[in-house]
């Protein structure tokens, strides 16, 4: 059980090798920890506000993080200095790293007068990094989309993919900027959209109790796994055909559920057949975020009580065999 976080835990990350665990929540000072033994390696220090987004990249040498003050910064993971900071008109919803790490996007919230946008900047030209530098693409989401909640790189680095606030899914070209093709079978707002290894599928988790497994070419929907409360988290296991849900109530009428009902497990569905076979008991409120570890053998929830709970499979869970 990880404890470095007096808030409610926003988002955990793995990197590629799985060896770490990134994770923000709405105290200002994102952490890094080990995922065998669960120290914690460092805090980055310097934002002002809830930290939304985390992420790093493919060689574990930056790490990303985007904030409620209004900054999107770029960190030395190693040494945990700040390399730079970009500043936006508001608070930082999402963020990532291309598959190359040269790109990278985030996108702000549509408050005070300022719309929704999505922003590209390519790190090897230092003017677009700089203090005072643009991005090498904005694209604006118009005023009839709603703001996007969660987004994440398409395969080849092509396109981005964004989920709205109304349930909708969308793909914009980061050449053009255009949309490329969207869909709305969701009806709640997406809170969390996490790819498949190979990014040919991903999985979204959305307000309308469902998770659901779309096509990542054609936003086809292949398999919705249904609970009775909001999804916030939803990770496919890269092992196994296995997918991890995490959710529970809104935060506000958490303290009259006692945690015996079961509101607050991680819950296991198999990817076929759309059946839950597992629950998993630990947090003593919503879990916000939930992800495998890139080699399958264990997963990491991270919760509204503000701990992150690294679990690790039995030897029984990699011979159980789904009888059909």
């Amino acid at each position: 059980m990880l404890h470095g976080h007096e808030r409610a835990i926003t988002q955990i990350k793995y990197n590629r090798e799985g060896d770490l665990i990134f994770s923000a929540a709405k105290d200002p000072q994102p952490n890094v920890w080990y995922s065998l033994n669960g120290e914690r390696l460092g805090t980055f220090v310097g934002h002002n506000g809830a930290v939304w987004c985390i992420d790093s990249s493919w060689d574990s040498t930056k790490v990303l993080t985007g904030a409620a003050d209004n900054t999107c910064k770029i960190w030395d993971c190693e040494t945990g200095r700040q390399m730079n900071s970009l500043e936006t008109q508001t608070a930082v919803r999402t963020n990532g790293f291309s598959y190359s790490g040269n790109l990278l996007f985030y996108s702000t919230d549509k408050t005070m007068g300022f719309p929704c946008e999505l922003s590209i900047f390519d790190i090897r030209d230092g003017a677009q990094i700089a203090e005072s530098g643009s991005p090498m693409l904005t694209i604006p989401i118009d005023t009839k989309a709603a703001k996007i909640t969660s987004a994440i790189w398409g395969p080849n680095e092509e396109f981005i993919l964004t989920g709205h606030d109304n349930g909708e899914i969308n793909q914009y070209d980061i050449k053009t900027g255009k949309r490329i093709k969207g869909c709305k079978d969701c009806t709640g707002q997406i809170n969390d959209l996490q790819p498949y290894k190979d990014n040919t599928m991903f999985i979204a988790a959305s307000k309308d109790n469902t998770a659901r497994l779309f096509d990542m070419d054609s936003l086809e929907p292949l398999k919705t796994y249904k609970t009775e409360r909001p999804v916030n988290s939803a990770s496919i296991s890269p092992t196994h055909d296995h997918v991890v849900l995490g959710g529970g109530q809104d935060a506000m009428s958490v303290t009259t559920t006692s945690t015996r009902i079961g509101k607050f497990d991680a819950r296991f569905f198999h990817l076929v057949f759309e059946e839950e076979f597992g629950r998993v008991k630990g947090h003593f409120g919503p879990i916000n975020s939930c992800s495998f570890h890139p080699d399958g053998k264990s997963y990491s929830s991270g919760g509204e009580d503000g701990y992150v709970r690294v679990h690790n499979f039995d030897a029984n869970y990699n011979e159980f065999i789904f009888e059909y």
